[in-house]
């Protein structure tokens, strides 16, 4: 286990423990970084809260990460595809899903660091608008500043584990998780549609118009964040059916992909 957590560390930094890190996240305006390989970070205009980091975890670091997750042991069984954990140490399993509850492991702990880190030293602002600034709101980061300062920023942990032609319907995650939802995806390139929810009609229905539908293109080792209307206006989904996975009028050759998700759960009184 040392052995693990030092190779992490290699991987993803020492951030998690030092002086440094606490000090920054008490400062949590976007910081600058003059290191050119820095990820990037860039919006996804027609999304308000949705950001993409196509290069957030490297070839090797994809592969350190995908042996972290293989040695737990979660996916012995073919028809558990997905692993979830949260504080309680619990277990449920499912047809398709083995959902751990508990602390979350080292690695995870080490990318949740590694995530927030990533948004703190990213050096892009949003722009404020001008009601914003009327009320004396300068700048944001890529997540609030309420969300960096939460201790721990994610508890929650989904993993899953699609092969070919699996995917995920569209959705928008439950309520019982707060604002603020980081998914980095590896293996495979896809393509994950945004919807927007429709109106409600009066017996609680959506209306049938035709909704926007925004692609987002994800390469394996990119980072996506949600907050805001990004995590609860719009649904987001994989359809890796045939015909579905189109980019730029090609169809993505599809191979095994994993992902993985992080969340903070509400606080329950």
């Amino acid at each position: 286990m040392d052995d693990e957590k030092a190779l992490l560390r290699q991987i993803f930094g020492d951030s998690s423990d030092s002086e440094e890190k606490e000090d920054s996240t008490h400062d949590v305006g976007c910081h600058s970084t003059s290191d050119p390989n820095y990820p990037t970070w860039e919006p996804i205009k027609e999304i308000k809260g949705l950001w993409l980091c196509r290069d957030f975890l490297s070839t090797h670091q994809q592969s350190i990460l995908l042996s972290a997750i293989q040695n737990e042991g979660w996916f012995l069984e073919a028809s558990n595809n997905q692993v979830g954990t949260r504080p309680g140490n619990e277990l449920e399993i499912f047809r398709i899903r083995a959902m751990r509850f508990g602390d979350l492991p080292s690695w995870a702990i080490e990318l949740s660091n590694s995530i927030h880190e990533v948004i703190l030293y990213d050096d892009r602002l949003y722009e404020p608008t001008s009601s914003a600034v009327s009320e004396g709101v300068e700048a944001a980061c890529l997540l609030p500043p309420d969300m960096l300062l939460r201790e721990p920023v994610f508890d929650q942990l989904i993993v899953n584990v699609y092969q070919p032609g699996e995917g995920i319907c569209a959705h928008v995650d439950l309520m019982r998780f707060e604002d603020g939802i980081a998914i980095v995806s590896l293996e495979s390139s896809c393509v994950m549609h945004f919807t927007q929810l429709g109106e409600v009609s009066d017996c609680g229905k959506e209306q049938p118009d035709l909704p926007i539908k925004i692609p987002v293109f994800l390469t394996p080792g990119s980072l996506v964040l949600l907050f805001g209307d990004a995590r609860y206006l719009w649904k987001h989904e994989i359809n890796r059916k045939p015909g579905f996975q189109m980019w730029e009028g090609q169809e993505v050759n599809q191979k095994r992909r994993t992902s993985i998700t992080l969340r903070k759960l509400c606080h329950v009184e």
